[in-house]
């Protein structure tokens, strides 16, 4: 019989799958493990081994939450636009309810970290959040009175995936997207596609961590001076939009300091209006944000 109050969360992430447990607002376990690259059946082992061994830990069972990449096609019932492809054209959540015995609830990685911040996170006491994942891919999620919008299409936030805007034509063409178009902001904006840019630019190879550190570096400068103006653009059309109470970054490209100061002024820029006051913050609960907030979907208002 699952215990009502353990809520078990899983992030699947491009290079990790991060799980954890709650009572209440109380992290009681936490297990992670790298992701099966390009291998399906490893990945669905992973993420229930993942549920079973913190269950084991803990000594009773709990409800499951899992946040994915991409989406689910409410036309198929299948796994679409995720960018770890190996996801799509399956039953991801279907797969891991019968492979556990149990029912899952599965949303969007992105709306799950907007659900866990706005809860009790940066964006707590905000009506309305949009959440940002930057990391192995872009994505966004927006909750507005504790709901995931997610929308009839089930791409509610899927804001990574539009056209980066304000670059010449020759320069979206040159990037294309696993998606089949070109010149979508992930192409831009993720944490592979920044190294990309510095490496072609200064002819060597840098983690995102060391461009981030290599303060007397002119290509380093120009990279993060790059990425921030291409952020500010990009979220000025969510804000003309949306209209957010609060702006909530995550990801391994949240972790820039220079982002907090500088980006607000980089969105208002752009943004429709005399004035912008949108705070943004960095997720509260760092890489551990997706998965509290999968486990909440099984607390949370089902999504519009």
């Amino acid at each position: 019989m699952s215990d009502a109050a353990l809520r078990i969360g899983i992030d699947l992430g491009g290079t990790k799958i991060a799980a954890c447990a709650l009572e209440g607002d109380r992290e009681i376990g936490r297990r992670r493990v790298p992701t099966p690259q390009g291998d399906y059946a490893a990945t669905v082992e992973a993420l229930c081994s993942l549920v079973e061994s913190l269950e084991r830990d803990i000594g009773r069972t709990g409800t499951v939450g899992i946040g994915h990449p991409g989406s689910v096609s409410p036309r198929t019932g299948l796994h679409r636009n995720a960018n770890s492809t190996c996801l799509n054209g399956h039953d991801l959540c279907g797969d891991i309810a019968r492979r556990l015995g149990r029912d899952v609830r599965c949303a969007n990685d992105a709306d799950c970290l907007a659900l866990s911040e706005a809860a009790d996170g940066a964006g707590a006491g905000a009506r309305c959040v949009f959440a940002v994942i930057l990391g192995t891919g872009v994505g966004g999620g927006i909750v507005v009175d504790g709901r995931v919008i997610s929308g009839p299409s089930r791409i509610g936030g899927e804001w990574g995936h539009n056209p980066m805007t304000g670059e010449p034509d020759a320069e979206l063409r040159a990037r294309p997207c696993y998606c089949g178009r070109c010149g979508c902001i992930e192409q831009f904006l993720s944490g592979p596609a920044i190294e990309a840019e510095y490496a072609r630019t200064a002819g060597r190879a840098l983690p995102l961590a060391g461009i981030a550190a290599q303060g007397t570096d002119p290509n380093a400068r120009a990279a993060i001076d790059r990425m921030i103006g291409r952020l500010g653009r990009a979220l000025a059309v969510v804000c003309n939009i949306v209209d957010p109470d609060a702006i909530v970054l995550g990801g391994g490209v949240s972790n820039m300091a220079d982002l907090y100061t500088r980006l607000p002024d980089a969105i208002a820029a752009h943004v429709f209006g005399d004035a912008f006051a949108t705070p943004v913050r960095q997720a509260r609960f760092g890489d551990a944000s997706g998965g509290r907030g999968a486990a909440r979907l099984w607390d949370a208002p089902r999504g519009a």
